[in-house]
């Protein structure tokens, strides 16, 4: 692109020494013609743009900034029971670290003392700040907003998620779209193809009767006015602003292409467990039969599953818990898998299970038979209790769906996008939870390995597909697909394997990457329209046919040079509206 500048500006000298030759030798009213300060005026305002450009630029990537100013210089550890600060390169894992209200936490861990509240808003996106307590993650880079805490160092330098998001947004700020490679091409017919036009140009005007010093003229404007730059930045600034704006809104995209290519998704492929639902199931329903009210009857129901590590047996022990009832000790247990558990709490014989449980202890279970129908029916895992051989309740457990999952889903329709669940669940459950979110289709009954092949098949009917999960099961499925889109709470390969990781875990930014995606294509195009239009525009006029035809103005080479560093600008300043995209 610089060489039609650098053959403009040459051609500029050249003659000039070749009339300072002139002055001396054969016509001393040759200093007329020296064109040395064309020369200079054209690399000034070249250089002029050149440097408008790089302060333009500097605000595209804005986000690497602020992002690199979250990471804090120095932490406060714990050595030898006394409080000591040290460098952040000097961290290391299993350090504990001192966080005081106000400060910001310096790396990745866990806390194992105090609780407070953390500002993760310019890592998520997030405006409201995360309560945290004891085991709880903390992010480096995060605000620690109102409660001193200490927590131990589990990441540090390059392995914490900042310095991973940081890496990101820059892989992607740096990677060509295939949009960008095409204006590359464009370039590398477009300047051989100037430098013709300016060659004949020249020659015609001399050949014209109009003298040296007017070819010259001519051939330099349309060589300075000609230059692509322009063009070349077109896409690289669209990008980085478009990846950049992302970052700031939680909305990791990998590369220039999968932001490039996301607007075309027409059908979004969501896993089940961990992406529309929470992936922690919860107790949703208690119902007493007997003697025994819902109270009580959750009291030794957590109390003889306190001990169970079975997601079931959490969600009793958790809704305890959360209505402060006091989980008391048992005195015998006894897991059966496939059946449920066996348990006695003073001196009543407790059993937690289904129905075959039930059927081998000889319980009759007819009085709950309509209730356990419907629990059913609502996509729910109901598990019977029984004390002293009669049922005395019946607990339904569920993977409860996420509060923005439908809001997310309605999104992607109003935008024309066909929605699909894919999960290993029964069809029953998997359609209730379907129909719940308002998803079109539902393949259930998937085996993990199946997934991938499921959203080819999707692919082989000419679909554009985008797959959206967040396990290691997850992680074949989304390479397959044509946008793999990775909750950011989900597992490392997962997140591997994905072009674009949702770090706020909403659903709702799928929406927002689609969105954000259209838009910078439509910027981009525009650019691309305005620079190509201003070169086709320009060149005729440099050229001298307006001045020769219709006796109008003719282009200075300084003007043009001043209008070639102005498109450029132009091209920029079109780039960076893209700051102001809401992305929800």
């Amino acid at each position: 692109m610089d060489s039609l500048i650098a053959i403009g500006s040459t051609a500029a000298v050249l003659y000039g020494i070749y009339a300072t030759f002139g002055i001396v030798i054969v016509d001393p009213e040759a200093h007329m013609d020296l064109y040395y300060e064309s020369a200079g005026a054209i690399i000034t305002l070249i250089l002029f743009g050149k440097l408008l450009e790089a302060k333009t630029k500097g605000q595209t990537s804005s986000a690497i900034k602020k992002l690199i100013r979250l990471q804090p210089k120095k932490a406060k550890i714990i050595e030898n029971g006394a409080e000591k600060e040290v460098l952040i390169e000097n961290l290391k894992v299993g350090d504990i670290v001192i966080v005081k209200p106000g400060e910001k936490i310096a790396v990745d861990g866990r806390i194992v003392e105090g609780a407070t509240s953390v500002d993760e808003s310019m890592l998520t996106g997030e405006s409201l700040p995360v309560s945290k307590k004891v085991g709880d993650k903390v992010v480096g880079g995060s605000i620690n907003k109102n409660g001193s805490i200490r927590f131990e160092a589990t990441e540090i330098g390059k392995n914490t998620v900042l310095s991973q998001i940081i890496k990101l947004v820059e892989e992607a700020q740096g990677s060509k779209a295939p949009i960008s490679r095409m204006a590359d091409i464009v370039s590398a017919y477009f300047v051989p193809i100037v430098i013709g036009i300016a060659i004949i140009t020249g020659i015609a005007w001399f050949l014209s009767g109009s003298g040296l010093v007017t070819a010259l003229s001519f051939f330099i404007a349309v060589l300075v006015i000609a230059c692509p730059c322009a063009l070349g930045l077109a896409t690289p600034t669209s990008i980085m602003v478009g990846t950049g704006k992302g970052a700031e809104n939680g909305i990791l995209i990998k590369s220039g292409e999968a932001l490039e290519t996301a607007y075309k998704i027409k059908t979004v492929v969501f896993d089940k467990t961990g992406t529309i639902t929470k992936g922690k199931p919860i107790l949703t329903n208690l119902i007493a039969y007997g003697k025994y009210n819902e109270n009580k009857l959750l009291k030794i129901a957590a109390s003889v599953e306190n001990d169970s590590e079975h997601p079931l047996a959490e969600a009793i022990v958790n809704k305890a818990k959360e209505k402060n009832i006091e989980i008391k000790p048992y005195e015998k247990f006894r897991a059966m898998p496939g059946y449920g558990i066996r348990a006695t709490f003073k001196d009543k014989e407790v059993q937690i299970g289904n129905r075959k449980l039930m059927e081998n202890r000889k319980i009759n279970v007819e009085i709950s038979q309509k209730d356990y129908d419907i629990l059913l029916n609502e996509g729910k895992t109901p598990m019977y209790i029984s004390i002293d051989n009669e049922l005395a309740g019946l607990v339904a457990v569920a993977d409860v769906i996420k509060e923005t999952s439908k809001e997310a889903i309605e999104k992607l329709k109003k935008m024309g996008i066909k929605t699909v669940m894919l999960t290993g669940d029964n069809e029953k459950t998997a359609k209730f939870i379907a129909k719940q979110v308002g998803i079109d289709d539902v393949i259930s009954e998937v085996l993990p390995y199946q997934k991938s092949q499921k959203v080819k098949e999707l692919q082989e009917k000419d679909e554009f597909v985008a797959m959206v999960g967040d396990g290691i099961n997850d992680s074949p499925a989304l390479a397959q697909a044509n946008v793999g889109i990775a909750i950011g709470n989900g597992t490392d390969v997962a997140i591997e394997s994905a072009d674009i990781v949702l770090i706020r875990n909403d659903l709702r930014d799928v929406a927002g990457a689609i969105a954000l995606s259209k838009a910078t294509i439509t910027n981009i195009k525009e650019n691309l329209f305005w620079a190509f239009f201003y070169n086709v525009l320009g060149i005729p006029f440099a050229a001298g046919i307006f001045y020769a035809f219709f006796n109008g103005p003719k282009l200075d080479p300084m003007i043009a040079a001043f209008a070639m560093s102005f498109s450029s600008v132009s091209v920029l300043g079109n780039a960076l509206r893209l700051k102001f995209f809401k992305v929800k």
